[in-house]
């Protein structure tokens, strides 16, 4: 038996299957919602969610030699170029609010086992990308321009622009 069909226990009734629920099975599009949500508070500069915090994480990023941060928003630590000691407290910050938006969210920060966001300044601008994993291994891969963050749009088969699609993987 697979761990998602571990969290439902199906009760037979004569006519029909009632499925409750047993455990935490959080959609991952309410994560991707989240973690686009924090991901662009901190692109914004503002960080009116930590308090009204200015920071300059794409700044900071273009001028460093890896040319990009990455930002693990669960534990609250950088990765890629090196950051001001303002920053790192802004995103130390943004850890300990996480808690709070997923209340907001209605779900809970165990519903995550990756939040990491990549932030760069591509030739189109400020750039940001949002990595989310849940418990049960879907994954989500989101890709933002601008500030603040629009999906990135591309032409599909039929030659209509829609928003990229979001990659993801199930382990």
């Amino acid at each position: 038996m697979t761990p998602a069909i571990k969290q439902y226990q199906a009760i037979k009734t004569p006519f029909i299957y009632i499925f409750v629920f047993l455990g935490v099975d959080v959609k991952i599009g309410k994560l991707r919602s989240i973690g686009h949500n924090i991901s662009d508070s901190l692109a914004s500069g503002v960080g009116l969610l930590i308090g009204v915090y200015a920071t300059e994480i794409f700044g900071e990023a273009a001028r460093s030699p890896e040319r990009y941060i990455l930002v693990d928003f669960l534990n609250g630590t950088t990765s890629g170029g090196p950051t001001s000691e303002s920053l790192a407290k802004a995103i130390a910050l943004y850890a300990k609010a996480l808690c709070d938006l997923c209340q907001r969210h209605g779900t809970d920060i165990s519903a995550f086992r990756e939040l990491t966001t990549r932030y760069s300044v591509e030739r189109y601008g400020p750039r940001f990308v949002v990595t989310v994993q849940d418990q049960a291994g879907r994954c989500s891969v989101d890709e933002y321009l601008g500030v603040p963050g629009r999906r990135v749009m591309v032409r599909d088969a039929s030659g209509l622009i829609r928003p990229k699609r979001s990659t993801g993987s199930t382990e």
